[in-house]
């Protein structure tokens, strides 16, 4: 079988917006998923048969978990600090990761209703190294939807 003539997987970056800022330089990205919970609904059809249907319920939430390198920027300390001095009660903040294909266009957006940064990781930092000082995000959502 051929290879198709784009590898529509090569050379896609990935940045988050949250609130309007936008973090780029995203290396890594997991969790992204879009899920619902599947609910039995039990009913009596017209000629007093019982019926059992699967419905879709309500959209499921996760962890999503981004890695990108330290560069000084404070971009997701900075998110963190506002969440916990004026949102700490809970509702989430407006977010939405961005697909750029490798033009630097924007082609996809997957919105996460209610995002919640659930704690930062700075990779492990050894001292006279010459590797690259990442940091990792994870953070919660309640459901997410294609835009």
């Amino acid at each position: 079988m051929p290879l198709p003539e784009h590898d529509a997987s090569v050379g896609h970056s990935f940045a988050l917006d949250v609130d309007g800022t936008v973090i780029s330089e995203i290396t890594e990205l997991s969790g992204l998923r879009l899920g619902q919970d599947v609910v039995e609904f039990k009913s009596t059809s017209s000629d007093g048969g019982y019926v059992v249907r699967p419905v879709p319920g309500r959209p499921r939430g996760g962890e999503l978990t981004l890695v990108r390198p330290q560069r000084g920027g404070n971009s997701f300390e900075g998110w963190i600090a506002d969440v916990r001095a004026t949102r700490g009660g809970g509702g989430g903040s407006a977010a939405a990761v961005v697909v750029f294909d490798a033009d630097g266009t924007p082609i996809k957006r997957y919105r996460l209703v209610a995002a919640t940064p659930k704690h930062l990781e700075v990779s492990t930092i050894t001292g006279g190294g010459t590797g690259v000082l990442n940091e990792k995000l994870v953070l919660t959502y309640e459901a997410v939807e294609v835009e």
